[in-house]
């Protein structure tokens, strides 16, 4: 499967596939129900000048996919955002070398932030989860107000602002780099099984509230 793709730090030689990369963000947010984030191909080709954008090639040079960097509190804590896989390519397994990729350069780049990500898909909570992410709280994230605006464009940002940003439909998940060294000198192997149970009530929480969402529409 790797062979089949180069995943890249983007750069320069990548800006032109901005708008098709915003496009595709766009479709997938609409097919799904759901809301990311809307950027702009100039905020994505920023994000490549700044070295902070990975992008998936084939073996071609056409574009497979993308994810980029974005960071808060000065650089406290860092999620990895805006992650796309052109259609032609998903169920591929690149979500996960691209993820992985991303990962490593966010490591690298902010080897003391806390990474996190928000997302209603167990796909990739389950790379997440690969990748040393456990499912938190929405108050162990960043209160950075400029992270929680991105979300005006999401379909459930009225759910989100109900629950004072406690609560969504979205799971949370973090990386605290602090707490993985801890928990490997103290059980090596953490695996996806044990926060499996976590994740599976975070999303019956979520159902919950959904639930709760919608009596309050009707009265």
């Amino acid at each position: 499967m790797s062979e089949l793709f180069i995943v890249e730090v983007a750069g320069l030689q990548h800006v032109h596939f901005a708008e098709t990369i915003c496009s595709e963000m766009e479709a997938s947010a609409r097919a799904r129900g759901t809301g990311i984030a809307k950027r702009s191909p100039d905020y994505v080709k920023q994000k490549m000048l700044e070295g902070k954008a990975v992008v998936a090639l084939t073996k071609e040079g056409k574009w497979a996919g993308f994810c980029y960097i974005e960071s808060w509190e000065h650089g406290k804590y860092v999620a990895n955002s805006g992650l796309i896989v052109a259609p032609d390519f998903r169920k591929s397994g690149l979500a996960r070398l691209i993820k992985k990729k991303i990962f490593d350069l966010s490591r690298q780049k902010y080897p003391e932030a806390k990474i996190f990500g928000l997302t209603t898909g167990l796909a990739v909570m389950k790379i997440n989860s690969e990748l040393g992410y456990e499912p938190v709280t929405y108050s162990e994230l960043t209160q950075d107000d400029e992270f929680w605006k991105g979300c005006k464009s999401c379909v459930n940002f009225e759910i989100l602002m109900s629950k004072d940003r406690k609560n969504c439909m979205c799971t949370a998940m973090l990386y605290d780099p602090a707490e993985k060294k801890q928990q490997e000198e103290k059980k090596p192997g953490f695996a996806f099984g044990k926060k499996a149970g976590i994740i599976e009530r975070l999303n019956r929480i979520k159902q919950s509230v959904f639930l709760d969402f919608l009596k309050l529409k009707k009265a």
